[in-house]
């Protein structure tokens, strides 16, 4: 990450990476998703109206982690949060084509973080596995500096427009989820695919109950160093372990990925993420 990005973040509250993937990653990310999403339907749930979601899907698809952990993100990420980083949540999303009115659900994920240099609390990174142009849905943003005041909704997006931002598949876009943001949704024949992953600060609360952090990467991963970018456990994945008894090696339970399903879908319905 070069001066000028820190320093666009600064003033926008996000950054582009550009395009991070190689054809064949672009490739690989896009046939897991693809795959997920065909051999593992009771992972998946609507979300929002114009979604449909798995944020289990390092259960599911174990591949995910590579991109989690991608080179091309993890000295920017670490630059922009300042110290170590850990692992909050993953969804990958589909959009399917949509010929009804046009949509944006304008919100902030958490409130602001004034502790904090670029005052985030957790950032995201967008990440588009099919080309997006002003011909698709896409994610859009409404850029805010740490220097002005933060606004309600409406005030801000008379302060500053929302941002359509479009790439080809394979462009990466880390953003502070204080800032004022939405999918929007576009009358259209074609898919979007993305993957969208929350980090957060190792010492700082966890984000989410969505996503579970597996046993093979928070507990019996043999570099410590991975362990601890997994181990902000939330409430999801300490359920999770004691249910499977995951925690003892001795008396763990080996589940296949539609047994791992069923428990996650138990507990999701319990905290009414799902219906």
């Amino acid at each position: 990450m070069q001066a000028e990005d820190y320093q666009f973040f600064q003033t926008h509250g996000y950054v582009s990476l550009g395009k991070i993937f190689t054809a064949d990653e672009a490739k690989y990310f896009l046939d897991a998703f693809d795959q997920d999403r065909a051999n593992y339907p009771s992972y998946w749930y609507k979300f929002g109206g114009h979604q449909t979601i798995n944020c289990d899907s390092l259960a599911s698809t174990p591949e995910f982690d590579q991109l989690i952990r991608h080179p091309e993100v993890m000295i920017p990420l670490q630059t922009l949060m300042g110290g170590l980083v850990c692992f909050s949540e993953i969804c990958i999303r589909h959009m399917a084509p949509y010929d009804d009115q046009p949509n944006q659900g304008w919100h902030r994920d958490r409130p602001h973080w004034f502790d904090h240099p670029l005052r985030m609390d957790y950032i995201q990174l967008m990440v588009y596995l099919t080309d997006v142009d002003q011909t698709t849905h896409c994610f859009s943003i409404s850029p805010e500096g740490i220097d002005q005041e933060v606004l309600g909704i409406e005030e801000q997006l008379d302060r500053t427009n929302g941002l359509d931002l479009h790439g080809p598949a394979g462009t990466a876009i880390l953003f502070n989820v204080s800032v004022l943001h939405t999918a929007t949704t576009r009358i259209t024949q074609r898919e979007r695919k993305t993957v969208q992953i929350y980090y957060g600060h190792r010492d700082r609360p966890f984000l989410s109950n969505d996503s579970i952090m597996p046993p093979t990467l928070c507990l019996d991963h043999p570099d410590p160093e991975v362990r601890a970018f997994y181990g902000v456990l939330n409430g999801k994945t300490r359920t999770y372990l004691e249910r499977t008894k995951a925690e003892n090696t001795d008396t763990r339970q080996e589940l296949t990925v539609e047994e791992m399903g069923k428990i996650l879908y138990q507990i999701d319905t319990e905290n009414r993420k799902r219906h």
